[in-house]
């Protein structure tokens, strides 16, 4: 498959079950969003989107950190420019917001394994995910307040994920919080000993891989289209897709499988 691209800062596996691993290798720069390491990022979920093999995606990482954010030396020199920057981060920050939406665009479900740091723009990575498994002594925060720079765009994917006073906490103290209590906020499914992650991520992902990879397309974006909606909304856009879905051969044969209790065969139409 042409997304095996094993390059220096990202690199990939696809399993027998059409799981994708992307993984964070940058270890020297804690794993941060550097343009480059966004381009690949980028490049590999374009490709899963199109991939009939690939049903499942994870975002893991190499060393003690999954992603510090956004690469700081590389925007600082950005400001040598003659707007000191302005549409240098104009690029990268269009660029990031580009990569987080297409996670959550992505018809395929994406699972973040954070078996490390995940701060600013790396705590964005593991909100922008469907899923997120941890260990238990992984981390979390959008520090940006520290250093004068508010956690903005991390905030839009983190505030989706989380309650208002939970998140303004993160975004206002800067603080680092255990993956316990990640857990218990809501901004990742579970925290795991470290010699369980693996095995935990790839349980899901095996678990989702198993499904009609059209109805998985159909309940991702519905599920992402109506949280903005209001109530009646919501339910008048549901019943369209509820009815659209049922029309599908999977949900005929999914459906027949269960009445006549034997195993669906999916065809993903």
């Amino acid at each position: 498959m042409s997304i095996a691209r094993n390059n220096e800062i990202l690199k990939t596996t696809i399993d027998q079950d059409g799981i994708l691993r992307l993984i964070l290798n940058n270890q020297h720069n804690h794993n941060a969003l550097s343009e480059e390491m966004m381009s690949n990022i980028q490049a590999a979920l374009e490709e899963s989107i199109s991939n009939k093999k690939i049903r499942v995606v994870i975002i893991s990482a190499e060393g003690p950190t999954f992603s510090a954010g956004h690469d700081l030396k590389e925007l600082t020199n950005g400001r040598q420019d003659p707007d000191k920057g302005k549409n240098y981060f104009k690029t990268v920050m269009k660029k990031c917001s580009k990569l987080m939406q297409t996670i959550v665009n992505n018809p395929k479900p994406v699972i973040a394994e954070v078996n490390g740091t995940a701060t600013a723009a790396g705590c964005q990575l593991v909100a922008s995910c469907d899923l997120a498994y941890a260990s238990k002594d992984a981390t979390f925060a959008t520090p940006g307040v520290n250093i004068g720079l508010f956690c903005s765009t991390p905030m839009v994917a983190v505030s989706r994920n989380i309650s208002n006073k939970h998140s303004m906490e993160m975004l206002l103290t800067g603080d680092l919080i255990s993956a316990d209590k990640a857990e218990k906020i809501g901004l990742i499914n579970q925290a795991v000993e470290g010699s369980l992650l693996k095995k935990r991520t790839l349980e899901a992902a095996q678990k989702i891989s198993k499904k009609s990879a059209m109805t998985l397309k159909i309940g991702k974006e519905a599920f992402y289209k109506q949280i903005d909606m209001t109530l009646s909304e919501a339910y008048d856009y549901a019943s369209n897709v509820m009815v659209e879905n049922m029309l599908k051969l999977d949900a005929e044969e999914g459906i027949g499988a269960f009445i006549e209790k034997r195993k669906p065969k999916w065809q993903d139409k």
